[in-house]
């Protein structure tokens, strides 16, 4: 079950944001794409964040709510990972796939913006979320923020995306539609995703700017992908 993600902005962005949505028909339901990006492959990188040597969260998070709490964050020296589910986010500017006749838990806002002011676009940037600061885990400390680089790993599939948008304090595994899409995921918001199996990989103070440049992101992440498969960090 999905829960609306947090965000750093005012609690009446959403209500200021445009509302107009298209009036024709629902858009067809669009095929996943599988994709992976770059030559560092899914199963290299998982054999570098196999199990949890040294969890960095001082807890653990649920995946959903009312489910256990069982995803430690866990850390190497260049890199914080985590492995759960994965939910739909559809937050950010409203376009024909993510608003709020298609996202009952749509919000107009997202917790970091582009380079011009705008809130991000779910449905054609690959963004992950990740939780908002808490006695469990601040993401801060570990050198994560908003345009921070991220390598989502699902079946034999690698998608780089940066950190876009906050959620609740105590869940985790949420990524954006084009996140869920070029892995190969449904992307529906009100049942796409996966319930498990993924991956999520948060390079340690590295950001792309701006947090819109997805080829920025491509770059970098396949950098330092090479760098913690070939050095562990």
């Amino acid at each position: 079950m999905r829960v609306q993600s947090l965000t750093l902005a005012a609690a009446g962005a959403a209500l200021l944001a445009p509302t107009t949505l298209p009036t024709a028909a629902d858009p067809p339901r669009e095929r996943p794409v599988a994709h992976s990006e770059g030559r560092v492959t899914a199963a290299d990188l998982l054999a570098r964040v196999r199990g949890c040597a040294t969890q960095v969260s001082r807890g653990r998070y649920r995946t959903d709510n009312g489910s256990p709490a069982t995803v430690p964050v866990c850390g190497t020296r260049g890199a914080v990972y985590w492995k759960a589910d994965l939910d739909v986010d559809c937050d950010g500017r409203p376009t024909a796939r993510c608003n709020r006749r298609t996202d009952p838990y749509f919000s107009a806002a997202t917790a970091y913006q582009q380079s011009d002011g705008r809130h991000l676009v779910a449905e054609r940037l690959p963004y992950i979320v990740v939780p908002a600061p808490s006695g469990i885990w601040d993401h801060r400390v570990q050198g994560v923020r908003g345009g921070s680089v991220a390598a989502v790993i699902y079946r034999d599939r690698v998608q780089y995306a940066v950190v876009g948008d906050t959620g609740p304090r105590d869940i985790i595994g949420e990524a954006s539609y084009a996140t869920a899409q070029r892995l190969g995921m449904h992307p529906d918001p009100s049942g796409g995703g996966a319930s498990s199996g993924v991956t999520y990989i948060v390079f340690k103070n590295a950001r792309v700017t701006p947090i819109e440049n997805h080829r920025s992101a491509v770059t970098t992440g396949e950098r330092l992908a090479r760098r913690l498969v070939r050095h562990g960090g």
